[in-house]
């Protein structure tokens, strides 16, 4: 398959094995403490799906997976799990596996809930088990029964690896682990000491004690559980500003909740419990007679002075009993009798309050603001926990140690942070956008081999790419050392489709190309008239794929050159196909005429009409509604592009246009399978976008220290320009264009340059063996910039001269005018070019 697993790449490899059934191995270096949890998350996501039990056994170098009575090879969507469900599915799996009855077991006799039968004897393996799982049955009734939590973080946090798993998952999500899936007849040998282990496991399944084969499914208590884990990632997720904006919230020190009036004033008392005449004074609007209010409802006994951790405070009458009776504060005469009833716990009542009314906090500001040791403080809190209306944990941005919460005021804190950070994302500019899709389509790290073929070809499937482009520009930006032969051995075996989709003058023409498992999404042509046309589709119909001299010998001979010509017509209309790309390469360079094979020769062929041709039908699918062609056309855009946009689906030329699409990415939004937002600033607020590729556009905000530069066709999907964002406004002159042969230099993402198509030579005599190419730039105004973008261009054009194999490159205009007349004569001077009086030449080396 041309990969093997390692820190870039995992592969999944699948087979049917000797009953039958598919065998899928995850092969990965990450070790047991990353696959076990990931092969639980399988075997949750597989039934939830299909509501089938399936067999998924880890070891250290992957997972296998078993799937009975399966039709086809299983996807391998089925082995890589959301990372944003998966710490829930291995949760709700974990409590039926081994793994956690044993550790219940061992936990349970640490806490001495297994007593010996006879003190001083040892007792047998088979008889703590078995009370272990009688244990374990009336305590599964209790989701907070504590030797379940403690089995529960010695699996999440002693045996699994969470953190690493999530960052894996993240990482295949975002195409920074490439993930290859290989179909074999036999194991490899990376597979097969996998399924060594596979059948070791299952053979001797029966000897496995009843309580560890069927645990009992726990109903865990989420806050508990959490709770015991610890939400030290909880200073992550929570947004500082968020946090800040909540405590004004809850103290009153936003100006909306400003007490307005006296009654409000004792309002302020009964919510938030003890205040100075200063901090009373902070929660009033402008202008309030403060110490007149103040006066007035000490007067009517409806506030209280008391003295509190050495400050005198103001209370509301209804708090006295709680602060008599958990601080020992004084209470002045004259209160009603009412307010002097006390209650079991005063200081948990005091701390309650506290904790509703601040954000996290520890044990030792409360303890400060009451006046009272910490060692009560953290009794009040212990009784509050356990009712589940505080919550200990790590939760400030930027603090330290354990802290307090509110369950309440942090579900808030939660829920507003989330918000904010879906509101305070903002999009990236459209240079991002530009080095997102360099780096979505591999060109900035290219790779060799048929798997590398098979994931650039998979990327671009269904793409409209002009054909003289493909094995010239778009193939070899993401290959390394490709050439022509690579493509024909895919043809050749039936891996690979290529379909004509519209000529481009008489020597050229734009394709597509499809995987033979995906040929059914092939578009229905629409037929080309004519009489010629008409036979040749009968023929092929009957025939299937011939070659050429069948073909005309079934037609009942006839003049060649219509033949050709109406053969290639059915071609461009994506009616017919060929099993080579060899016939367009003759087409797109043909051969000098001396070397033709004169007509009526029978011992050769032209080369334009060389290998098997056949008609496209034969690949469809015309049971395909219109509904699933057009998702599979969406995921094809998802899977190119990352990042959809109105303007790319217009480009991609999707029948119907943007309205056409909606409903369907709508769905997928609907479903999680994609995402919406403003991700790119410019282009329409309607975007969607692939979960990974969003963290991957965000990850390219900035450009890095060093420029990166990069030379590709105009035409290459991963040319934004055109398509996803518009070309630099020029004021006069000729404009820059998709098309093909044309070439365009991306800066860090930014179009600095774009090179037209070889056209013939301006010399009238064509005196000359090459063309002549015009240069437009775009560069900054600022003078520094401006040189150093210049510099760039030329080296980028020097090195297009460096891939000529010999041939010469030559510029003869720029920006509209004589080399010698533009500020990019020196620079490609430097670079390598020489000056000629028609413009400036460079010969490769």
């Amino acid at each position: 398959a041309g990969a093997a697993p390692d820190d870039k790449t995992i592969v999944v490899e699948r087979y049917l094995d000797e009953v039958g059934d598919w065998r899928v191995c995850v092969l990965t270096p990450f070790g047991g403490k990353v696959h076990a949890p990931w092969a639980m998350a399988i075997g949750a996501m597989v039934r939830e799906r299909s509501d089938l039990e399936i067999d998924v056994l880890w070891t250290d170098d992957g997972i296998v997976a078993r799937f009975p009575e399966a039709d086809r090879p299983p996807d391998a969507e089925l082995v890589l799990p959301d990372p944003e469900r998966v710490e829930a599915l291995v949760i709700d799996r974990l409590s039926q596996t081994p793994l956690f009855a044993a550790r219940f077991r061992e936990a349970a006799a640490r806490a001495l809930l297994l007593p010996r039968r006879y003190p001083g004897q040892r007792s047998p393996l088979w008889h703590q088990r078995r009370r272990a799982g009688e244990l374990l049955q009336v305590a599964a009734r209790f989701s907070s029964f504590p030797m379940i939590l403690e089995a529960y973080r010695e699996c999440l946090q002693d045996v699994f690896d969470m953190p690493a798993l999530l960052e894996v998952l993240r990482e295949i999500r975002s195409r920074d682990i490439r993930v290859v899936t290989v179909d074999s007849r036999t194991p490899s040998p990376f597979a097969s000491a996998l399924l060594f282990e596979y059948v070791g496991n299952f053979i001797y399944e029966g000897d496995a004690p009843l309580a560890e084969r069927r645990a009992q499914a726990l109903t865990v208590d989420p806050l508990q559980l959490r709770q015991l884990l610890g939400e030290a990632e909880l200073r992550e997720l929570l947004d500082a500003d968020v946090l800040a904006e909540l405590e004004l919230q809850l103290q009153h020190l936003d100006p909306e909740r400003h007490a307005k009036h006296p009654d409000g004033v004792h309002e302020l008392l009964l919510r938030l419990g003890d205040l100075t005449r200063d901090e009373i004074a902070a929660r009033t609007i402008v202008g309030a007679h403060v110490d007149e209010w103040l006066e007035d409802l000490t007067r009517e006994r409806r506030v209280v002075n008391v003295n509190v951790a050495n400050e005198t405070r103001l209370i509301a009458a209804e708090d006295a009993a709680k602060y008599r009776d958990a601080l020992g504060s004084v209470m002045p005469q004259g209160l009603p009798d009412a307010f002097l009833i006390g209650e079991a716990r005063p200081l948990a009542a005091l701390a309650r309050r506290y904790a509703r009314t601040h954000g996290p906090f520890t044990v030792s500001d409360l303890a400060r603001r009451l006046g009272v040791g910490p060692a009560l403080v953290q009794g009040a809190l212990g009784e509050l926990s356990v009712v589940g209306t505080v919550v200990e944990g790590e939760f400030r941005p930027g603090g330290h140690g354990r802290e307090w919460i509110d369950a309440g005021v942090l579900r808030t804190l939660r829920q507003r942070s989330l918000a904010r950070l879906r509101k305070e994302v903002e999009p990236v500019e459209q240079g991002a956008l530009a080095r997102f899709a360099v780096a979505w389509h591999g060109i900035d790290a290219p790779r060799s081999g048929e798997a590398a073929l098979l994931d650039a070809i998979a990327q671009l499937e269904g793409a409209l790419i002009p054909a003289s482009d493909l094995e010239s520009r778009v193939l070899p930006s993401r290959l390394l050392g490709y050439e022509d032969g690579q493509l024909d051995a895919l043809l050749a075996s039936g891996a690979l489709v290529w379909v004509g989709a519209g000529a481009l003058g008489t020597r050229d023409g734009r394709v597509a190309l499809y995987l033979a498992e995906h040929a059914s999404l092939i578009p229905i042509p629409t037929p080309r008239e004519g009489t010629t046309h008409e036979r040749i589709r009968e023929v092929l119909r009957q025939r299937g794929a011939i070659f050429f001299p069948q073909l005309r010998a079934a037609l009942g001979g006839g003049f060649a050159p219509e033949i050709k010509d109406a053969l290639w017509d059915l071609v461009w209309s994506g009616e017919v196909t060929n099993d080579t790309f060899g016939a367009v390469r003759a087409l797109l360079r043909p051969t000098p005429s001396r070397n033709v094979r004169r007509r009526g020769s029978h011992t050769g062929i032209d080369p334009e009409l060389a290998g098997r041709w056949s008609p496209v039908s034969a690949y469809g699918d015309a049971s395909l509604t219109p509904t699933e062609r057009l998702t599979a056309r969406v995921r094809q855009l998802l899977d190119r592009h990352g990042v959809i946009t109105r303007e790319i689906v217009q480009a991609e030329e999707i029948d119907g246009g943007f309205a056409a699409v909606y409903g369907v990415l709508r769905a997928m939004e609907e479903a999680g399978r994609v995402r919406r937002g403003y991700f790119v600033a410019g282009r329409g607020a309607a975007q969607f976008a692939l979960p990974g590729a969003v963290d991957r556009l965000r990850a390219m905000r900035e450009p890095g220290e060093d420029p990166a530069v990069f030379t590709i066709a105009a035409t290459d999907p991963a040319n934004p320009y055109g398509a996803a964002l518009n070309w630099p406004e020029r004021d006069e002159g000729r404009k820059p264009m998709r098309t093909a042969g044309a070439l365009v230099v991306l800066a860090d993402g930014r179009l600095v340059a774009w090179l037209a198509k070889d056209r013939p030579s301006s010399s009238g005599t064509r005196s000359v063996p090459w063309g002549e190419r015009a240069l437009l730039t775009f560069v900054e105004e600022e003078p520094v910039d401006a040189g150093r973008t210049r510099t760039l261009i030329a080296r980028a054009l020097a090195g297009e001269a460096a891939r000529a194999h010999g041939a010469p490159f030559f510029i003869d205009e720029v920006d509209g005018r004589p080399i010698d007349e533009s500020p990019m004569a020196e620079p490609l001077r430097d670079a390598g070019f020489a000056r000629t009086p028609r413009g400036y030449l460079k010969r490769s080396a």
